[in-house]
């Protein structure tokens, strides 16, 4: 009735891990999952900070939002941009209607390296870009005090 089986060591238990892990990593993978796919923000702009002698420059791809959509924000050291996005697309052709709807809003934060002159700030938006110019300030000089005799 019973019969003896080689020792197959660990084997046995060290597949059952990886198909346990390979379970956990497909139901929490967002790729595999779309009904998780909600739960992440629809949008994320891609941003690239460039420093060089005279500023810092700020670029973010918004494809599809309207400068008054962005709201470019600097307190203390730190800049923020956010926008929302709302995307709609409706196409009817032949026997297919078909109707997509993306929105979102997103937040991005930088904290600044460098002092800023904020009289001196700009921002513009052209073909789905943003780019924020930031000018350094002008470092204080050390100003010498003479002392008199009193």
């Amino acid at each position: 009735m019973f019969e003896l089986m080689p020792y197959a060591g660990l084997g046995s238990l060290s597949k059952l891990r990886r198909e346990m892990d390979d379970l956990w990593s497909r139901f929490f993978d967002v790729q595999a999952s779309p009904g998780l796919r909600t739960e992440l923000p629809a949008f994320v702009p891609v941003v690239n900070v460039k420093e060089t002698d005279q500023a810092l420059e700020v670029t973010a791809e918004v494809p599809g939002l309207k400068p008054e959509e962005i709201q470019v924000e600097l307190s203390g050291d730190i800049l923020s941009l956010r926008g929302e996005k709302k995307e709609e697309r409706e196409e009817t052709k032949g026997d297919y209607h078909l109707v997509e709807r993306r929105f979102g809003s997103f937040a991005r934060s930088f904290r600044l390296p460098v002092e800023v002159d904020r009289d001196q700030l700009s921002a513009k938006h052209k073909d789905g870009v943003i780019t924020i110019t930031l000018p350094k300030a002008k470092k204080a000089t050390a100003t010498t005090i003479k002392v008199e005799a009193a």
